[in-house]
């Protein structure tokens, strides 16, 4: 998968995808994670409440919220 993104990104077996961000692993989320990722794209990680936005072609961590909690 070529996404011509200069931060390394990575699917898991699990379908979650993962990135490289300031030399560390980060859940990047699963169903909400862009596809195909491109310029200006913004989400929130589910599990973990990270928003992440598609800033010159990088993916970077824009801010904090409340994890989604499923009643199931």
């Amino acid at each position: 998968m070529a996404f011509f993104l200069k931060t390394k990104i990575w699917q898991t077996g699990a379908l979650d995808w993962w990135g490289m961000i300031d030399n560390e692993d980060v859940y990047l989320g699963s169903r909400e994670f862009p596809q195909p990722p491109e310029e200006g794209d913004e989400w929130v990680a589910h599990k973990t409440g990270d928003r992440f936005k598609i800033i010159e072609m990088e993916v970077r961590l824009i801010g904090k919220e409340d994890p989604v909690v499923y009643p199931w």
